[in-house]
């Protein structure tokens, strides 16, 4: 039988189980003929898919969050954030870095030639979003651009243009090929269960947060902000923030405060340039006497973070070169942030 003849076949079998509102099935289903063979369809269909089974069945609020009581903090001696290499990387690291010193920062997450194979695909997508802009609306879309079909009067769909024509980005669900390509990453190297094991129940992903992204050498400021600011603070969230080429040097990186805040801060004072971001006046207030920080990042390091974590992009004084990144939020379904639109994984 021939590939197409095969793909068909797949497709026809998927929307089957997605009609009877079987989408794990449907899900399981489209990515084992994923595996098995390449095809745009396939992809396009397992985004579709993925978003589909969240309007079925949105999540709800049923379950506590284990860390209620605060781990205990094997970098008890860190003044900071901690650094561990990736083998270190487990739920009671992560809960520690994160529920203690705001963050864990996680050196080899991947290897640097799979990020380097990632950054080629975000500006595979980069670019196909803009041939799409160019062609128009009607344009045929493909699996490295093709925008997922938001519900009629989805609030969040305004924030696309915003992030693919003033922050050089585009969601990685509207990128069919990166979302499968991350998803079966973050699945084959055990990041999804470990973050499953953090929330004590299956995480899903963001579609308004997580975002491929490639930032030019030409930047020169950048806002401090939470995300618990657009999100709300009652929510239990983590970002997989991946660089995927070297930061925070000639390119640019990630400034923080190293520590670790447990509301979101008043915004759109203290010297605030948007509404949405932090002061550098209240930046100094929250950091008391702390001095905020700037790593420098190798291909595959991460930061691992969740929405109290007050940060902005780091502009080296030597900036020279664009920087590109990944950045995937990930949140426990029974506390999912209102109007963020989640993929079932």
């Amino acid at each position: 039988m021939a590939c197409n003849e095969l793909s068909d076949e797949s497709l026809v079998r998927a929307r089957e189980l997605m009609q009877q509102h079987r989408y794990d099935d449907a899900i399981e289903w489209l990515t084992t003929c994923r595996r098995q063979q390449p095809d745009e369809g396939i992809e396009l269909l397992l985004a579709l898919c993925r978003y589909q089974a969240y309007l079925a069945q949105p999540p709800c609020s049923a379950i506590a969050d284990p860390w209620l009581t605060a781990p205990p903090d094997p970098f008890g001696d860190v003044v900071g954030v901690p650094e561990i290499p990736a083998s270190k990387l487990d739920a009671n690291t992560l809960a520690a870095g994160i529920r203690h010193h705001g963050a864990l920062l996680v050196r080899g997450l991947l290897s640097a030639d799979i990020a380097l194979q990632l950054a080629d695909g975000v500006r595979q997508a980069l670019d196909a979003c803009a041939a799409w802009h160019a062609r128009g609306e009607g344009a045929f879309d493909n699996s490295w651009y093709a925008r997922l079909p938001l519900q009629e009067g989805c609030e969040l769909a305004q924030a696309r243009p915003w992030i693919e024509e003033g922050a050089g980005g585009v969601w990685l669900a509207d990128s069919p090929r990166m979302l499968y390509e991350l998803t079966e990453l973050f699945g084959s190297s055990g990041i999804t269960d470990m973050i499953a094991d953090y929330f004590g129940e299956q995480p899903m992903l963001s579609v308004g947060k997580s975002t491929l992204r490639c930032v030019p050498g030409s930047i020169r400021h950048a806002d401090w902000h939470q995300d618990g600011a657009f999100m709300g603070a009652d929510i239990r969230s983590v970002n997989v923030w991946l660089g995927l080429s070297h930061c925070g040097e000639d390119a640019s990186g990630l400034e923080f405060l190293p520590r670790r805040l447990s509301r979101v801060l008043p915004t759109g004072s203290h010297g605030a340039y948007f509404d949405w971001s932090v002061g550098p006046g209240m930046v100094t207030e929250a950091a008391a006497g702390m001095a905020t920080t700037s790593p420098v990042f190798a291909p595959g390091d991460a930061l691992l973070f969740d929405h109290f974590f007050l940060h902005r992009t780091g502009v080296p004084a030597a900036i020279a070169k664009d920087r590109y990144a990944i950045e995937s939020w990930f949140f426990a379904p029974s506390a999912y942030p209102a109007g963020q639109v989640p993929l079932k994984l």
